[in-house]
Protein backbone atom coordinates (compact mmCIF):
# COMPACT_ATOMS: atom_id res chain seq x y z
CA UNK A 1 0.00 0.00 0.00
CA UNK A 2 1.28 3.60 -0.63
CA UNK A 3 0.82 6.48 1.86
CA UNK A 4 -2.71 7.41 0.79
CA UNK A 5 -4.08 3.34 0.97
CA UNK A 6 -3.76 3.07 -2.81
CA UNK A 7 -1.87 -0.06 -3.91
CA UNK A 8 0.51 0.19 -6.82
CA UNK A 9 0.13 -1.47 -9.84
CA UNK A 10 4.02 -2.01 -10.78
CA UNK A 11 4.85 -3.12 -14.44
CA UNK A 12 1.72 -1.81 -16.23
CA UNK A 13 1.37 0.46 -19.23
CA UNK A 14 -0.83 3.71 -18.39
CA UNK A 15 -3.49 4.36 -21.16
CA UNK A 16 -2.64 6.95 -23.62
CA UNK A 17 -6.42 7.34 -24.09
CA UNK A 18 -6.62 8.24 -20.48
CA UNK A 19 -4.00 10.22 -19.80
CA UNK A 20 -5.05 12.47 -22.49
CA UNK A 21 -8.03 12.51 -20.65
CA UNK A 22 -6.78 14.17 -17.60
CA UNK A 23 -4.57 16.36 -19.43
CA UNK A 24 -7.77 17.74 -21.41
CA UNK A 25 -9.06 18.35 -17.66
CA UNK A 26 -5.58 19.73 -16.64
CA UNK A 27 -6.09 22.29 -19.41
CA UNK A 28 -10.22 22.81 -19.67
CA UNK A 29 -9.80 23.41 -15.63
CA UNK A 30 -13.20 21.09 -14.79
CA UNK A 31 -14.16 17.34 -15.63
CA UNK A 32 -17.50 18.92 -17.41
CA UNK A 33 -15.34 21.55 -19.73
CA UNK A 34 -13.29 18.16 -20.54
CA UNK A 35 -16.10 16.50 -21.68
CA UNK A 36 -17.87 18.95 -23.82
CA UNK A 37 -14.27 19.43 -25.57
CA UNK A 38 -13.98 15.74 -26.19
CA UNK A 39 -17.96 15.19 -27.03
CA UNK A 40 -17.90 12.65 -23.89
CA UNK A 41 -20.28 12.71 -20.98
CA UNK A 42 -18.55 13.53 -18.13
CA UNK A 43 -19.66 10.57 -16.00
CA UNK A 44 -17.61 8.39 -19.02
CA UNK A 45 -14.65 10.75 -18.21
CA UNK A 46 -15.36 10.46 -14.73
CA UNK A 47 -15.01 6.61 -14.90
CA UNK A 48 -12.19 6.78 -17.36
CA UNK A 49 -10.10 8.93 -14.64
CA UNK A 50 -10.98 6.30 -11.81
CA UNK A 51 -9.45 3.32 -14.20
CA UNK A 52 -6.53 5.62 -14.49
CA UNK A 53 -6.12 6.49 -11.01
CA UNK A 54 -6.38 1.95 -10.28
CA UNK A 55 -3.49 2.20 -12.90
CA UNK A 56 -1.24 4.65 -11.26
CA UNK A 57 -2.36 3.78 -7.77
CA UNK A 58 -2.76 6.89 -6.69
CA UNK A 59 -5.52 9.87 -6.54
CA UNK A 60 -5.55 12.52 -9.36
CA UNK A 61 -7.66 14.56 -8.79
CA UNK A 62 -9.12 16.55 -5.30
CA UNK A 63 -12.45 18.36 -4.90
CA UNK A 64 -11.93 21.98 -4.15
CA UNK A 65 -15.29 23.26 -3.61
CA UNK A 66 -17.39 22.35 -6.74
CA UNK A 67 -14.31 21.64 -8.80
CA UNK A 68 -11.45 19.78 -8.89
CA UNK A 69 -7.77 20.35 -8.59
CA UNK A 70 -5.02 17.85 -9.91
CA UNK A 71 -2.63 16.24 -7.26
CA UNK A 72 1.26 15.76 -7.66
CA UNK A 73 1.56 12.75 -9.17
CA UNK A 74 -1.47 14.00 -11.99
CA UNK A 75 0.77 17.31 -12.74
CA UNK A 76 3.55 15.07 -13.13
CA UNK A 77 1.65 12.62 -15.62
CA UNK A 78 0.47 15.75 -17.49
CA UNK A 79 3.78 16.86 -18.38
CA UNK A 80 4.67 13.74 -19.61
CA UNK A 81 2.09 13.46 -21.65
CA UNK A 82 2.35 16.40 -23.12
CA UNK A 83 5.79 15.35 -23.95
CA UNK A 84 4.71 12.05 -25.09
CA UNK A 85 1.91 13.65 -27.87
CA UNK A 86 5.12 16.05 -29.46
CA UNK A 87 6.80 13.15 -29.95
CA UNK A 88 4.25 11.23 -31.52
CA UNK A 89 3.29 14.61 -33.49
CA UNK A 90 6.53 14.71 -34.73
CA UNK A 91 6.78 10.80 -35.60
CA UNK A 92 3.41 11.54 -37.56
CA UNK A 93 5.42 14.33 -39.11
CA UNK A 94 8.48 12.54 -40.19
CA UNK A 95 6.26 9.63 -41.77
CA UNK A 96 4.40 11.91 -43.72
CA UNK A 97 7.55 13.36 -44.87
CA UNK A 98 9.27 10.75 -46.07
CA UNK A 99 5.29 9.69 -47.98
CA UNK A 100 5.48 13.42 -49.30
CA UNK A 101 1.50 13.70 -49.80
CA UNK A 102 -0.25 16.75 -48.41
CA UNK A 103 -3.93 15.32 -47.72
CA UNK A 104 -5.60 14.91 -44.90
CA UNK A 105 -7.11 17.61 -42.42
CA UNK A 106 -6.12 20.29 -41.04
CA UNK A 107 -7.32 22.72 -38.61
CA UNK A 108 -6.68 26.55 -38.32
CA UNK A 109 -7.90 29.50 -36.60
CA UNK A 110 -7.67 32.97 -37.04
CA UNK A 111 -8.64 36.69 -36.18
CA UNK A 112 -11.18 38.51 -37.86
CA UNK A 113 -9.14 40.77 -40.31
CA UNK A 114 -6.69 37.86 -40.99
CA UNK A 115 -9.54 36.00 -41.87
CA UNK A 116 -11.18 38.75 -44.29
CA UNK A 117 -8.00 39.73 -46.04
CA UNK A 118 -5.42 37.03 -46.01
CA UNK A 119 -7.02 33.35 -45.67
CA UNK A 120 -9.88 33.11 -48.31
CA UNK A 121 -6.99 33.39 -50.97
CA UNK A 122 -4.60 31.06 -49.14
CA UNK A 123 -7.86 28.57 -49.13
CA UNK A 124 -8.56 29.20 -52.42
CA UNK A 125 -4.46 28.33 -53.29
CA UNK A 126 -4.71 24.95 -51.07
CA UNK A 127 -8.09 23.79 -52.90
CA UNK A 128 -6.66 24.38 -56.43
CA UNK A 129 -3.23 22.88 -55.31
CA UNK A 130 -3.92 20.58 -52.73
CA UNK A 131 -6.97 18.91 -53.37
CA UNK A 132 -6.90 16.24 -51.10
CA UNK A 133 -6.18 18.73 -48.05
CA UNK A 134 -9.22 19.82 -46.04
CA UNK A 135 -9.09 22.89 -43.87
CA UNK A 136 -11.02 23.60 -40.88
CA UNK A 137 -11.07 27.21 -40.08
CA UNK A 138 -12.11 28.93 -37.38
CA UNK A 139 -12.60 32.69 -36.25
CA UNK A 140 -11.37 32.90 -32.48
CA UNK A 141 -10.48 36.06 -30.51
CA UNK A 142 -6.31 36.63 -31.27
CA UNK A 143 -6.12 36.54 -27.57
CA UNK A 144 -7.51 32.78 -27.03
CA UNK A 145 -5.18 31.73 -29.99
CA UNK A 146 -1.77 30.18 -28.17
CA UNK A 147 -3.81 28.51 -25.19
CA UNK A 148 -6.29 27.09 -27.93
CA UNK A 149 -3.38 25.81 -30.02
CA UNK A 150 -1.74 24.12 -26.89
CA UNK A 151 -5.08 22.35 -25.74
CA UNK A 152 -4.74 21.12 -29.27
CA UNK A 153 -7.86 22.54 -30.79
CA UNK A 154 -6.14 23.77 -33.57
CA UNK A 155 -3.24 23.19 -35.71
CA UNK A 156 -2.59 26.21 -36.26
CA UNK A 157 -3.12 29.53 -35.34
CA UNK A 158 -2.68 33.63 -37.09
CA UNK A 159 -1.61 35.68 -34.24
CA UNK A 160 -0.37 38.97 -34.00
CA UNK A 161 1.58 40.94 -31.59
CA UNK A 162 1.37 44.61 -30.46
CA UNK A 163 3.99 47.02 -29.72
CA UNK A 164 2.34 47.33 -26.15
CA UNK A 165 1.89 44.15 -25.04
CA UNK A 166 4.72 41.78 -26.39
CA UNK A 167 3.67 38.36 -26.70
CA UNK A 168 5.33 35.66 -24.25
CA UNK A 169 6.51 32.92 -26.19
CA UNK A 170 4.78 29.91 -24.91
CA UNK A 171 6.96 26.33 -24.48
CA UNK A 172 6.29 24.22 -27.16
CA UNK A 173 5.23 26.36 -29.81
CA UNK A 174 7.13 27.62 -32.66
CA UNK A 175 6.20 30.73 -34.54
CA UNK A 176 7.25 32.34 -37.85
CA UNK A 177 6.19 36.01 -39.25
CA UNK A 178 4.09 36.28 -42.09
CA UNK A 179 5.07 40.30 -41.35
CA UNK A 180 4.26 44.01 -40.09
CA UNK A 181 0.40 45.56 -40.95
CA UNK A 182 0.33 49.23 -40.13
CA UNK A 183 -1.45 50.62 -37.34
CA UNK A 184 -3.38 54.01 -38.56
CA UNK A 185 -5.52 56.45 -36.58
CA UNK A 186 -8.52 56.95 -38.62
CA UNK A 187 -10.87 59.84 -38.52
CA UNK A 188 -14.30 60.99 -40.31
CA UNK A 189 -13.07 61.73 -43.99
CA UNK A 190 -15.49 64.72 -43.89
CA UNK A 191 -15.99 65.39 -47.58
CA UNK A 192 -12.36 65.67 -48.19
CA UNK A 193 -9.60 63.65 -50.03
CA UNK A 194 -7.45 60.70 -48.22
CA UNK A 195 -4.35 62.98 -47.27
CA UNK A 196 -1.17 61.27 -45.37
CA UNK A 197 -1.31 64.48 -43.41
CA UNK A 198 -4.36 63.90 -41.72
CA UNK A 199 -4.71 65.14 -38.02
CA UNK A 200 -2.36 64.39 -35.24
CA UNK A 201 -3.42 62.11 -32.59
CA UNK A 202 -3.36 64.91 -30.27
CA UNK A 203 -5.54 66.61 -32.24
CA UNK A 204 -8.54 64.03 -32.02
CA UNK A 205 -8.50 64.35 -28.32
CA UNK A 206 -11.90 65.81 -27.77
CA UNK A 207 -13.43 62.99 -30.48
CA UNK A 208 -15.47 59.97 -29.40
CA UNK A 209 -13.82 56.93 -29.77
CA UNK A 210 -14.29 53.60 -31.15
CA UNK A 211 -12.29 50.63 -29.72
CA UNK A 212 -11.74 47.10 -29.10
CA UNK A 213 -12.09 45.93 -25.66
CA UNK A 214 -9.62 47.00 -23.25
CA UNK A 215 -8.52 43.64 -22.56
CA UNK A 216 -7.45 42.74 -25.62
CA UNK A 217 -4.06 43.33 -27.27
CA UNK A 218 -5.63 45.52 -29.65
CA UNK A 219 -8.01 47.62 -27.01
CA UNK A 220 -4.78 48.01 -25.10
CA UNK A 221 -2.86 49.27 -27.35
CA UNK A 222 -5.38 51.88 -28.40
CA UNK A 223 -5.69 53.41 -24.55
CA UNK A 224 -2.14 53.36 -24.01
CA UNK A 225 -1.29 55.52 -27.71
CA UNK A 226 -3.80 57.96 -25.99
CA UNK A 227 -2.80 58.38 -22.76
CA UNK A 228 0.66 58.76 -24.39
CA UNK A 229 -0.70 61.70 -26.70
CA UNK A 230 -1.84 63.44 -23.31
CA UNK A 231 -5.55 62.21 -23.23
CA UNK A 232 -8.24 59.60 -21.77
CA UNK A 233 -9.99 58.37 -25.09
CA UNK A 234 -14.13 59.28 -24.61
CA UNK A 235 -14.90 55.56 -25.89
CA UNK A 236 -18.42 55.57 -27.32
CA UNK A 237 -18.25 51.68 -28.73
CA UNK A 238 -16.24 48.69 -27.55
CA UNK A 239 -16.49 46.07 -29.97
CA UNK A 240 -13.79 43.19 -31.36
CA UNK A 241 -15.65 43.67 -34.72
CA UNK A 242 -12.77 46.36 -36.50
CA UNK A 243 -14.58 46.56 -39.61
CA UNK A 244 -17.71 47.82 -37.57
CA UNK A 245 -15.33 50.43 -35.82
CA UNK A 246 -14.22 51.44 -39.29
CA UNK A 247 -17.75 51.34 -40.89
CA UNK A 248 -18.21 53.80 -37.73
CA UNK A 249 -15.57 56.20 -38.46
CA UNK A 250 -16.89 56.30 -42.03
CA UNK A 251 -20.25 57.22 -41.23
CA UNK A 252 -18.81 60.33 -38.94
CA UNK A 253 -19.58 59.18 -35.67
CA UNK A 254 -15.92 58.15 -34.49
CA UNK A 255 -12.68 58.04 -34.74
CA UNK A 256 -10.58 54.21 -34.44
CA UNK A 257 -6.92 53.10 -34.18
CA UNK A 258 -7.06 49.99 -36.40
CA UNK A 259 -4.49 47.79 -38.07
CA UNK A 260 -4.18 48.91 -42.09
CA UNK A 261 -5.44 45.31 -42.55
CA UNK A 262 -9.06 46.49 -41.17
CA UNK A 263 -9.37 49.08 -43.68
CA UNK A 264 -8.96 46.28 -46.97
CA UNK A 265 -11.62 43.97 -44.59
CA UNK A 266 -14.34 46.87 -44.48
CA UNK A 267 -13.53 47.47 -48.16
CA UNK A 268 -14.38 43.52 -48.99
CA UNK A 269 -16.69 42.66 -46.87
CA UNK A 270 -19.22 45.95 -46.73
CA UNK A 271 -17.67 48.02 -49.63
CA UNK A 272 -16.59 50.85 -47.20
CA UNK A 273 -13.64 52.37 -48.88
CA UNK A 274 -10.66 53.87 -47.79
CA UNK A 275 -11.28 57.19 -49.50
CA UNK A 276 -14.56 57.59 -46.13
CA UNK A 277 -12.01 57.81 -43.92
CA UNK A 278 -8.87 60.12 -43.19
CA UNK A 279 -5.49 58.66 -42.24
CA UNK A 280 -3.96 60.58 -39.44
CA UNK A 281 -1.07 60.97 -37.92
CA UNK A 282 0.27 58.55 -34.76
CA UNK A 283 2.92 60.11 -32.35
CA UNK A 284 5.56 57.05 -34.20
CA UNK A 285 5.08 55.16 -36.45
CA UNK A 286 3.78 52.01 -35.46
CA UNK A 287 3.17 48.32 -36.36
CA UNK A 288 1.31 45.12 -35.33
CA UNK A 289 3.07 41.57 -36.17
CA UNK A 290 1.47 38.61 -37.66
CA UNK A 291 2.22 35.34 -37.33
CA UNK A 292 1.63 31.51 -37.68
CA UNK A 293 1.91 29.68 -34.78
CA UNK A 294 2.20 25.92 -34.50
CA UNK A 295 2.99 23.34 -32.15
CA UNK A 296 6.94 22.08 -32.22
CA UNK A 297 7.08 19.32 -33.92
CA UNK A 298 4.94 19.66 -36.60
CA UNK A 299 7.07 21.99 -38.87
CA UNK A 300 7.70 19.31 -40.65
CA UNK A 301 4.08 17.95 -41.56
CA UNK A 302 3.53 18.80 -44.91
CA UNK A 303 0.00 20.17 -45.06
CA UNK A 304 1.40 22.36 -42.47
CA UNK A 305 4.13 23.41 -45.00
CA UNK A 306 1.33 24.11 -47.05
CA UNK A 307 -0.80 25.86 -45.52
CA UNK A 308 2.14 28.18 -44.16
CA UNK A 309 3.46 28.65 -47.39
CA UNK A 310 0.19 29.74 -48.88
CA UNK A 311 -0.60 32.35 -45.87
CA UNK A 312 2.24 33.82 -46.85
CA UNK A 313 1.73 34.12 -50.03
CA UNK A 314 -1.43 35.65 -49.78
CA UNK A 315 -0.20 37.84 -47.44
CA UNK A 316 2.51 39.26 -49.97
CA UNK A 317 -0.06 39.25 -52.32
CA UNK A 318 -0.34 42.73 -54.31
Amino acid sequence: MNRRGMSWNRGSMYSLKRLRLLREVSTRGSLAAAAAALGQDPSSVSHQLKALEAEVGAPLLERVGRGVRLTEEALILVTRTEAVLSELEAAEAEIAAARHEVSGTVRIAGFQTALHTIVPGALARLNRDHPDLTVETTHIRAEDGIPSLLSRDFDLVIEENYPSRPARRAEGVETETLGDDELCLITPAAGRELAASGPSLAECAHHSWAMEPADTHAGHWSRAECRRAGFEPDVTTESSDVVFLVRLVASGLASALVPRLALHAAAMSTGTEPTEVAIGRLPEPANRRISTAIRRGSARTPRIIALRDALRAEFFRP
